[in-house]
């Protein structure tokens, strides 16, 4: 389940997006609102069973997701967890947890 798949959709008629409404040849354009996340709190955390992993040179978040989740489109799921905005913020060596259950990780971010 990717992020948006439950945001709600909206329809954008607005003049600043004429360039885009004329180009797609569209009268107005779909946009998903922005989901609202939170970090886990401590006892989210508690109750979640992670994994711990050293992150190693030429390691990608889709690449984790893939392996423990078989589903590389879960990535920001492992990179929400550990504040991690992207593979750049991390050096090889450091350490991130890495939630089992996609499902229960997915309702400690709030998005389920």
């Amino acid at each position: 389940m990717p992020r948006y798949n439950k945001a709600r959709r909206l329809l954008n008629d607005i003049e600043f997006y004429d360039f885009l409404k004329k180009k797609r040849n569209v009268s107005r354009i779909k946009h998903y609102s922005t989901p609202v996340m939170s970090h886990p709190d401590s006892y989210d955390r508690a109750s979640l069973i992670t994994t711990g992993y050293i992150w190693k040179y030429g390691d990608r978040f889709y690449k984790l997701a893939h392996n423990y989740y078989d589903d590389s489109r879960f990535w920001w799921v492992i990179a929400w967890y550990n504040g991690y905005p992207t593979e750049a913020d991390i050096l090889p060596g450091d350490y991130i947890d890495i939630p089992l259950n996609i499902s229960d990780a997915l309702a400690a971010l709030g998005v389920s």
